[in-house]
């Protein structure tokens, strides 16, 4: 917008507070708004470049952008668009100044991000949930196929040229079928979390002959009986049922994490919790590498407690090198948090952002806002 009346006549839905603070910048000269971008966002950014109404700041390589150019950038800035690996804290907001008003991270996580602190400065915050749903849905049935099934000690041999010279023999590379069959026609499958990417999960599962379904939930939240009876009936399922920790360790047979990061489930997972699971059971988590004890998990599998493991995060990540103690488990497969990773998925987590970004920026409405 060129002038505060063009401005004025695009907002929906916002408060009196905001248009305040709006108007504030405008009259002293803030026509164009300056954003900062953390990262190209591919085939969504030219719905920004193209716009004459804000001030473009863009990191111009395509690899993580270093802190020093950010906080010599956000100077003066109105809002940013960040990436898991960009900290929004103290350090941050005092490079900005006082004009900023607008974070929109393109991630579903946003444990990089002081929300207390951005709270305190009113500062609205985006981030990117459901776009992502059924692609880490996707990519969480896969790690339980490559794990149950040897993948990453079969792969290997076939990629570094031993398949010719190698010895078959009738239970070699054999690991735990993840669907039903006449000798084993119960398969539980068990959900650390149960929101939308665990239903998705399960939706995928279903055609595997999955007869058995059990999760738990947030101490917090409340069963939901109406919407498991309907998921029971439409799955038709022996069984889907909330239960207690130890129960889910102890009848899981694919155990997915799909619980939010944070302090309240730092390492649910442990060496308690692995020890109760069984002994052909796999475990995957595709959501933050926090809730599995890393350590913990490299002893179950080296020990057998548990059959495998397939992991798209890991805690410490992305510092994951050749010496880790999962990198060297054998039945370990991962691979770097690419759960998210499909054309489709980025470019929709991108245009939110990009959405968030304008919303907030402007005194309208975000599609996805913390706390909304």
């Amino acid at each position: 917008m060129s002038s505060s009346s063009g401005l004025m006549a695009s907002l929906s839905s916002s408060s009196s507070a905001r248009l305040t603070s709006i108007v504030s910048h405008l009259s002293a000269g803030d026509v164009r708004p300056k954003v900062v971008i953390c990262r190209h966002l591919g085939p969504a950014m030219p719905s920004l470049l193209e716009r004459n109404d804000i001030d473009i700041v863009l990191w111009p390589e395509d690899r993580t952008c270093e802190r020093a150019w950010l906080l010599e950038n956000v100077k003066g800035a109105a809002g940013v668009l960040v990436l898991l690996g960009d900290r929004v804290n103290e350090e941050l907001l005092e490079a900005a100044g006082p004009k900023l008003r607008v974070v929109s991270t393109m991630s579903v996580g946003y444990e990089h991000i002081d929300l207390p602190l951005m709270a305190k400065h009113n500062i609205r915050v985006g981030y990117t949930p459901d776009v992502l749903t059924e692609a880490v849905a996707d990519i969480s049935v896969m790690l339980a196929l490559m794990a149950g099934r040897n993948d990453g000690v079969a792969y290997s041999i076939v990629k570094n040229g031993g398949w010719s010279s190698f010895a078959w023999s009738p239970f070699t590379f054999c690991g735990p079928q993840l669907s039903a069959t006449a000798s084993s026609p119960t398969r539980t499958v068990g959900f650390l979390g149960f929101g939308r990417i665990a239903q998705a999960t399960l939706a995928r599962l279903v055609p595997f002959g999955i007869t058995h379904c059990i999760y738990t939930g947030s101490p917090n939240s409340r069963p939901d009986t109406t919407r498991d009876a309907a998921l029971q009936a439409k799955h038709n399922l022996k069984v889907l049922e909330r239960v207690d920790a130890d129960r889910l360790a102890r009848e899981s047979d694919v155990l997915f994490v799909l619980t939010p990061g944070g302090q309240e489930t730092y390492h649910l997972v442990d060496a308690a919790f692995l020890k109760k699971m069984k002994k052909m059971s796999v475990l995957v988590n595709t959501s933050r590498g926090s809730v599995v004890d890393s350590d913990a998990l490299a002893t179950a599998l080296r020990e057998k407690w548990i059959w495998g493991a397939g992991l798209d995060v890991v805690e410490g990540e992305p510092a994951i090198s050749t010496d880790h103690p999962l990198v060297k488990e054998p039945q370990c497969v991962m691979v770097p948090h690419i759960g998210s990773a499909t054309f489709q998925t980025r470019l929709d987590m991108a245009t939110r952002a990009i959405d968030n970004l304008i919303g907030g920026l402007f005194g309208g409405e975000m599609p996805a806002e913390v706390g909304k």
